[in-house]
C-alpha cells in the first residue's frame, strides 16, 4: 500500500500530504499510512491523550461517570470534524489529528484549572493551554529515540496552533513562539480549512455536551431552555412529539437536533465563503480576509451567544459549580506554590528537567526561581484531577499515612 493513497477526490484548497512540508527531523515515509495518519495515530498513543479520560470538562471527575471528560470530549470534536472535513472534502486525516490534539495542553479542573496556573505564572508570562499543547508535542512526550516530542507534520503542529485563527501576540505563547522561529508557521494568517474545521467541530461539541450535562446534573430544566431562541422552538417541538419520553431521551433528542442545525449553518456558510473567496489552494484559504469554515454571523449572534450567556449563568456560574471550582482553584494553587517553594519535593526526573534548563534545584536567583515556575508548571498541567486531589493530600495532609494504612 502507498503512503500517498486516499480513497476519494479533494477540493483544489484542501491540504494534501503528498506535499507536506514534512517533519522537524527527517523521516522515512510510513508505506501503511500518509503523514497525517501517522500524526493522529502519534497523538493517540501519548501519555497526554491517555490522561484526558481524568481530566473534566466542568465537573470533577468524582462527579460522576457519564459527564464529559477532555477525553470523551476530544473524541467527539474528532468525530465532528471528520463529518465536517468529508462534506466540505477535506482531508479528513488532518482535521482528526488536529481536533484530537487540540486539549492536550489543558491541565486539570477544566477552565478553572487553567485560571488558576494562570494566575499562578503571572510573573512569569503566564499560561496559555494552546502554548501548553505545543510543549506537550514537541517537547514533553518522549516515546522515540530519535527525538523528543512526537516529531508532527508541519501542517499539524501549524492547525494546532493557529486553529482558532491567526495569533498576532506570542508575548504569552514562548514555546509557539519558539517553534515559529524554527519552522516558520505563518501566524500572521489563518490555519488550513481542516485547521478551522477542527475549531468549530469544538465549538459545537462543547456547546451540546455541556447543554446535556447540564440537564443531567440538574442545574437547569428544558422549561428553562424555553427562552433561548432556536432553541425554545426545538423543546417545544420534542415536548409536542414525545410527551410522555423520559427527559433524558428528550435532551439527547435536543443535542442531536441542535447539533445538526449547527453543521448546516456551518456548510452552507462555507460554500457561500468558497464561492466568495474562490480559493484554488491551501494558500489561498490562508490568505483569506477571514475563516472560510465557521458559523454564519446571523447564527452566531441569534443562537450562539444567547446559548453562551445561558451556560454561563445557570451552568458555569451555578453554586454547585462555584463549589467545586473554589476548591479546584486552592488544589492548583497550592501544588504550585508548595513546590516552587520546595522544588526538592518534585520526584527525580522533574528535579533532573530543571538541570536541563540551566537551573539548580537548590537555587534561589530570580532565574532559578523561573526555571523552578515553568517545570512546576509543565507537572502541575499535565496533572489528571484525581492525581491533582492525591497530590495535594500527600503535600497537606499530615495524617494521610494513617488514613491510609501504608506510608506513601
Amino acid at each position: 500500500m502507498s503512503s500517498t493513497a486516499y480513497n476519494r477526490e479533494l477540493a483544489p484548497y484542501a491540504s494534501d500530504h503528498t506535499q507536506t512540508k514534512g517533519r522537524i527531523i527527517d523521516e522515512t515515509d510510513c508505506p501503511m499510512r500518509n503523514p497525517f495518519q501517522r500524526d493522529r495515530d502519534r497523538i493517540i498513543h501519548t501519555a497526554a491523550f491517555r490522561r484526558l479520560k481524568y481530566k473534566t470538562q466542568v465537573f470533577v471527575y468524582h462527579e460522576g461517570d457519564n459527564y464529559r471528560t477532555r477525553l470523551t470530549h476530544s473524541i467527539e470534536v474528532a468525530q465532528i470534524a471528520r463529518t465536517l472535513a468529508r462534506l466540505l472534502n477535506l482531508h479528513e486525516d488532518l482535521a482528526e489529528a488536529i481536533a484530537l490534539a487540540h486539549d492536550l495542553g489543558h491541565p486539570p479542573f477544566g477552565h478553572t484549572g487553567e485560571d488558576a496556573l494562570h494566575e499562578c505564572m503571572k510573573d512569569y508570562g503566564g499560561f496559555d493551554h494552546n502554548d501548553q499543547c505545543i510543549r506537550v508535542i514537541t517537547q514533553l512526550e518522549r516515546r522515540y529515540a530519535a527525538f523528543d516530542g512526537l516529531n508532527l507534520s508541519w501542517e499539524t503542529l501549524e492547525g494546532i496552533a493557529k486553529h482558532n485563527g491567526p495569533v498576532p501576540d506570542t508575548s504569552s505563547m514562548p514555546t509557539i513562539e519558539t517553534l515559529n522561529q524554527k519552522i516558520d508557521l505563518r501566524l500572521d494568517t489563518y490555519a488550513s480549512a481542516e485547521a478551522q474545521v477542527a475549531a468549530v467541530a469544538d465549538d459545537i461539541a462543547y456547546n451540546n455536551h455541556d447543554l446535556d450535562d447540564g440537564l443531567r446534573a440538574g442545574l437547569f430544566t428544558m422549561q428553562d431552555l424555553s427562552k433561548l431562541p432556536l432553541i425554545s422552538d426545538l423543546v417545544e417541538e420534542i415536548e409536542d412529539k414525545y410527551p410522555n419520553v423520559e427527559t433524558q431521551k428528550k435532551s439527547f433528542e435536543l443535542t442531536r437536533q441542535l447539533m445538526s442545525i449547527m453543521i448546516k449553518d456551518i456548510i452552507d456558510t462555507a460554500e457561500r465563503r468558497i464561492s466568495d473567496v474562490q480559493p484554488q489552494s491551501v494558500e489561498d484559504i490562508r490568505l483569506a480576509d477571514d475563516a472560510v469554515v465557521r458559523f454564519s454571523r446571523d447564527f452566531d449572534q441569534s443562537v450562539l451567544k444567547p446559548l453562551r450567556a445561558f451556560l454561563m449563568e445557570n451552568m458555569y456560574r451555578h453554586y454547585k459549580i462555584n463549589r467545586i471550582r473554589k476548591k479546584a482553584v486552592r488544589v492548583v494553587q497550592d501544588i504550585f506554590h508548595s513546590l516552587c517553594d520546595y522544588p526538592q519535593a518534585l520526584s527525580y526526573d522533574w528535579q533532573e528537567e530543571i538541570v536541563k534548563l540551566g537551573g539548580t534545584v537548590e537555587g534561589t536567583s530570580p532565574e532559578d526561581r523561573a526555571i523552578h515556575a515553568r517545570v512546576v508548571m509543565d507537572f502541575v498541567a499535565g496533572m489528571t484531577d484525581r492525581y491533582a486531589l492525591r497530590t495535594h493530600a500527600k503535600l497537606f495532609d499530615p495524617y494521610l499515612e494513617q488514613k491510609s494504612g501504608h506510608p506513601k
